[in-house]
């Protein structure tokens, strides 16, 4: 009878190695690491506010980090013809061609075409979903 090596890692259909699970009240690293830092937050906060205060960039970056939320880039509004009336795939080429013109940036562009691109997609969903039902009332009939 040879012995057969226990695998080690689980893998799906393997036994649980601890069947009654983790034991309550176990604290793990990172629940030790925030009940240290909240005992000495306030001190701590204190250090890296006066650091910045006496010009420590990196101290000044990572209070400023914590008091404001990160500027988010924001495009210049953009005004171009585009005609709802036609095709997508034509409202597409109406954005290059704005692009092309100048009127429009590329990163607006690329924005403004997966939009066309998530209303073709809502409407072929709307299109098959009115085939469907069609059918299914044909075979009732």
């Amino acid at each position: 009878m040879t012995d057969v090596p226990k695998p080690t890692r689980w893998a799906a259909g393997m036994k649980s190695p601890n069947p009654s699970g983790r034991p309550k009240g176990i604290i793990d690293k990172r629940q030790k690491l925030q009940a240290a830092f909240a005992d000495d937050a306030v001190a701590i906060a204190k250090v890296v506010v006066e650091r910045a205060k006496e010009g420590d960039m990196q101290a000044a970056g990572i209070a400023l980090a914590r008091l404001m939320a990160p500027l988010k880039a924001q495009s210049e509004r953009v005004e171009f013809e585009l005609n709802p009336e036609v095709p997508l795939s034509e409202q597409a080429a109406q954005i290059l061609l704005a692009v092309s013109e100048g009127k429009l940036d590329a990163e607006t562009a690329r924005t403004l075409i997966a939009c066309v691109h998530s209303v073709s997609s809502i409407r072929s969903i709307e299109e098959l979903e009115q085939r469907i039902i069609i059918l299914e009332a044909k075979q009732v009939a």
